[in-house]
């Protein structure tokens, strides 16, 4: 009976580990994986009558439940912010991980981009991007995420030139191709390029990245008329990721941007090197 019962054991064992590892195999060798990904301009945290619109983004970003969210016009600790961390408080808001990248100094405290993420953060970092003199600095800030399954993916959100002069909007889309010219992780970009399709920082971009809804590029801004399509969000490599879903959804009031969600399918890499 005692012989018995160890060989019992050590079959079940055996079968505990065999589920597991194949468990395992097949979050990485198995159907595709989804990421929503979500891209808005909150307008330093002002609503259309200059009033905080936290609650308002955030209710936007909940109804949709994006694993990625790239922020633009975030401030954090200004005065014109009332000392709040925009970031901070989006993130308690929508249970989400939080970071911020600062591209400049403004109003006694920072300025520049966010993302939130509903998976664990493995890797940050914020790339400042060049600019002349007189223009504003900007950044491309930069995430690792782990999926489930162990999967990992960068995710970075930017917010380009503002000016009627291309020329800061071409060095940093320049910039930003070198800086993802070659790698390793499939990667997601998102952000207010303040540039329509077919413009010369569009059409750069394009040469390293595919965007969402190009064959029918939505109007995004401004959020009451929109007329131009100046907000992205941008893939590659190319044969890693599919296109499930594109809404520009219809808020006039929260900024004076339109909010712009993608659902992603990532491939496995097997399959995506074959399409």
């Amino acid at each position: 009976m005692k012989t018995f019962s160890i060989r019992l054991k050590v079959l079940l064992a055996i079968l505990v580990v065999s589920v597991c590892a194949g468990g395992c195999a097949n979050a990485k060798l198995g159907s595709p994986t989804r990421v929503a990904v979500l891209t808005y301009n909150i307008y330093h945290g002002e609503d259309a009558n200059g009033d905080s619109n936290l609650d308002a983004v955030a209710g936007i970003i909940n109804s949709l439940e994006p694993d990625l969210v790239a922020l633009q016009e975030v401030d954090n600790k200004t005065a014109r912010a009332k000392r709040l961390d925009l970031t901070a408080e989006l993130s308690r808001r929508t249970c989400m991980r939080g970071v911020f990248g600062k591209a400049m100094d403004y109003d006694g405290g920072g300025y520049g981009e966010a993302v939130l993420s509903r998976h664990p953060v493995i890797k940050t970092k914020n790339n400042p991007l060049p600019h002349d003199a007189k223009a504003e600095p900007r950044a491309a800030l930069e995430i690792h995420i782990e999926l489930p399954g162990g999967v990992k993916v960068a995710f970075v959100g930017t917010h380009l030139d503002h000016q009627r002069d291309q020329s800061n909007r071409m060095m940093q889309a320049n910039r930003i191709m070198e800086l993802y010219e070659n790698y390793d992780l499939p990667i997601v970009l998102a952000g207010d390029l303040n540039a329509t399709p077919g413009s010369d920082p569009i059409n750069l971009l394009g040469r390293q990245w595919s965007y969402a809804a190009r064959d029918d590029p939505q109007p995004t801004f401004p959020s009451v008329k929109p007329a131009r399509k100046i907000d992205y969000i941008m893939y590659k490599p190319k044969g890693r990721w599919k296109i499930v879903e594109v809404r520009v959804i219809d808020e006039k009031f929260a900024s004076d941007h339109c909010p712009v969600f993608v659902v992603l399918e990532l491939l496995p890499e097997g399959e995506g090197k074959n399409r």
